[in-house]
């Protein structure tokens, strides 16, 4: 295995910035970033708190039918690792007004010649 260094800097930098693109994009339902920031193959998953979903098909269905009210949620305990120049994981909790569940999502990214996209995805909650 090649030797990969965990969290160069300017490789953290690119994922943050691209993980709160997605944050802001998930919470004003800009479903045209979501889309773009989901890798478009049917190897791609995302395995929901009350859906799984195969393939970037069955995402952009999902994005497209999902009520756009009350997206509104507040971040904690986010890390970000970067695993060389082309993969890092990002995980955070979150959490609601409306709900005393606590939400956890984790998302695998790969650098693309397109730039930086999401693999694979996994959200939960538990009370």
């Amino acid at each position: 295995m090649a030797d990969i260094t965990i969290n160069l800097p300017h490789v953290l930098a690119e994922v943050e910035h691209h993980f709160k693109r997605y944050e802001i994009a998930l919470t004003t339902n800009d479903t045209e970033v979501l889309d773009e920031l989901f890798w478009h193959s049917p190897y791609t998953v995302r395995l929901g708190a009350g859906e799984n979903l195969y393939g970037i098909e069955e995402i952009q269905a999902f994005r497209a039918s999902r009520p756009a009210a009350n997206l509104d949620r507040s971040l904690r305990n986010t890390v970000i690792t970067t695993y060389g120049e082309e993969m890092a994981v990002c995980s955070t909790e979150f959490t609601r007004d409306n709900t005393s569940k606590i939400g956890r999502q984790q998302q695998t990214w790969i650098k693309f010649p397109q730039g930086w996209r999401i693999v694979a995805a996994h959200v939960s909650l538990m009370s």
